[in-house]
């Protein structure tokens, strides 16, 4: 059978390696991407075979359809001449749609209702959803895919993204010395579920003046977002691009502040100290606070002094208590291979 896979953000490229792993074996699999930065820079270092069409369409919604409208036409012609019997995506719109209009199977995974324009584009036209079971199904059928079509597994996707071997040549950006290390994790501003007013600003600035003996590593998404950060804070931390496995940083990671998504997620279930500060509000986050895995907190002042106690405390019941949730999570590629062999 000839897969198409169409992988558009950092976690869907993690996600899709064991799916090609295990599929690969019997199917022949075309991964298709976008021009977007953190993706193409992830690709290399995992060394992921993509073919790039068209490009993110930034943060206006018009140049969001524009892009999408000018992709859709060039994977059009490369999805016709591949000719797959069946896509996977992660509720891609593009794939969705060209495969609905050249009669594909579109099989998707997802545990983002809260994108809610996305939802609109692809629920309609797939034939099934894969989710994480902490998320009810009518999160997703009010979008309008029938209940009947999706197919809940025992996970979350960091489940599945932080089994991953570190392929990283290139050096941590935390000094090497006996400081902590304070990993922060810049908010998503150009999807379409993003809210442009940030949380995290006073937080870093919080931290990088109460914490300047500690090693402070902020990872940034944009250019004028890095620019306008530095110029905040100046040298008092260090602010990257995101060109780094995030399990790599991660693993050298002490206390780990994120938005609420992919990172914050990871480093919660590798059982570091994980503070949320809940820029996109979402079910997985709500989940692992719940399961004491997350401390979500807005106040700087709160960070700080959570900061502090985490630093004067032994780390081991929450790693022990990570290790239990992880042990009851079941593999979502199985069930995906599943569907497919019905």
């Amino acid at each position: 059978m000839k897969i198409w896979i169409d992988i558009l953000t950092p976690k869907q490229l993690l996600f899709s390696e064991p799916i090609i792993e295990k599929l690969g074996k019997k199917h022949k699999i075309l991964c298709t991407s976008r021009d977007y930065n953190e993706v193409s820079k992830l690709a290399k270092i995992r060394d992921f075979d993509l073919i790039f069409v068209g490009k993110h369409g930034g943060g206006d919604k018009k140049s969001k359809l524009q892009a999408s409208i000018i992709r859709m036409e060039k994977l059009f012609k490369i999805i016709e001449k591949f000719s797959p019997e069946m896509a996977i995506s992660f509720c891609s719109p593009e794939a969705a749609r060209i495969s609905f209009g050249l009669g594909i199977k579109h099989m998707a995974f997802c545990d983002s209702p809260h994108a809610s324009a996305v939802m609109r584009l692809t629920l309609p036209l797939i034939q099934k959803l894969l989710i994480p079971n902490v998320i009810p199904k009518n999160e997703f059928s009010k979008y309008g895919i029938d209940k009947k079509d999706i197919i809940s597994y025992n996970a979350i996707d960091a489940f599945v993204t932080i089994k991953r071997k570190i392929n990283q040549k290139k050096v941590s950006p935390f000094k090497k010395n006996n400081r902590k290390n304070i990993l922060i994790r810049i908010e998503e501003e150009e999807a379409s579920y993003a809210s442009k007013s940030s949380k995290i600003i006073p937080i870093i600035k919080r931290i990088v003046n109460e914490y300047d003996n500690e090693n402070i590593v902020i990872l940034g998404r944009y250019t004028k977002q890095i620019e306008s950060i530095q110029n905040i804070i100046g040298k008092k931390a260090k602010v990257v691009k995101m060109t780094f496995d995030g399990k790599h940083l991660l693993s050298n990671t002490d206390i780990f502040i994120g938005s609420g998504g992919t990172m914050t997620a990871e480093s919660a279930l590798m059982g570091i100290p994980t503070i949320s500060y809940n820029a996109v509000p979402n079910i997985i986050e709500d989940f692992l606070v719940k399961k004491y895995l997350i401390k979500r907190e807005t106040n700087p002042i709160k960070i700080s002094r959570y900061i502090n106690n985490i630093f004067e405390s032994s780390n081991s019941k929450n790693q022990k208590r990570a290790r239990k949730i992880i042990g009851q999570m079941e593999d979502p590629i199985e069930k995906l291979i599943e569907i497919i062999n019905q």
